[in-house]
């Protein structure tokens, strides 16, 4: 039902979603279907929290891996974790980034960016000596949100035209405007 939820956000957007549609293409009753999820907006819900575990799995990769590397290492990596992250189902991506907020946000869609903020917070923490004498919650809010606001835009909205040497660049640009903030 989840998967099918996805597939008819993708095709058709949040207005034109409904649980019949999504009742139909997952194959069971719409009986079945409330049994689990008692409207469309909570499969909705269902679908977003998913899609945010498979892109917070590359980042919780990406912060392990870098874990002992130094700041612009560490910054190169996860500025390429964010845009891979973003690459995980982007038309998915773009529907929940447009339309939840049209909903209301659902539960648990933050939570994603918080386990970003505590695991960079962490990793500057880890590293304080390499970074000039900064606010370390101030510092993680600023990096954490200019590389989820850089990555997300160029994936969703220039993905189609830009080529993987472009999107080279934009880690390069990312992890030099990160690394001069934090130095």
């Amino acid at each position: 039902m989840i998967e099918a939820t996805a597939r008819i956000l993708v095709k058709d957007g949040f207005d034109k979603t409904t649980t019949n549609r999504i009742a139909e293409k997952a194959g069971v009753s719409i009986g079945s279907l409330y049994q689990y999820f008692p409207s469309k907006e909570a499969l909705v819900a269902a679908v977003a929290q998913r899609h945010n575990q498979d892109l917070m799995r590359v980042v919780r990769t990406a912060l392990a891996d870098v874990a002992a590397l130094p700041l612009e290492q560490a910054v190169r990596r996860l500025v390429a974790a964010a845009i891979d992250g973003h690459r995980v189902d982007p038309q998915l991506h773009r529907v929940l980034a447009e339309q939840i907020p049209r909903t209301g946000r659902t539960a648990n869609t933050d939570v994603p960016i918080q386990q970003a903020h505590a695991l960079f917070g962490a990793y500057l923490e880890a590293h304080r000596g390499e970074l000039r004498q900064v606010d370390l919650a101030l510092a993680t809010f600023v990096c954490v949100t200019s590389i989820e606001a850089l990555t997300h835009t160029a994936v969703l909205d220039y993905s189609e035209r830009a080529s993987d040497e472009a999107f080279e660049a934009l880690v390069d640009e990312a992890t030099r405007l990160i690394v001069r903030y934090l130095q």
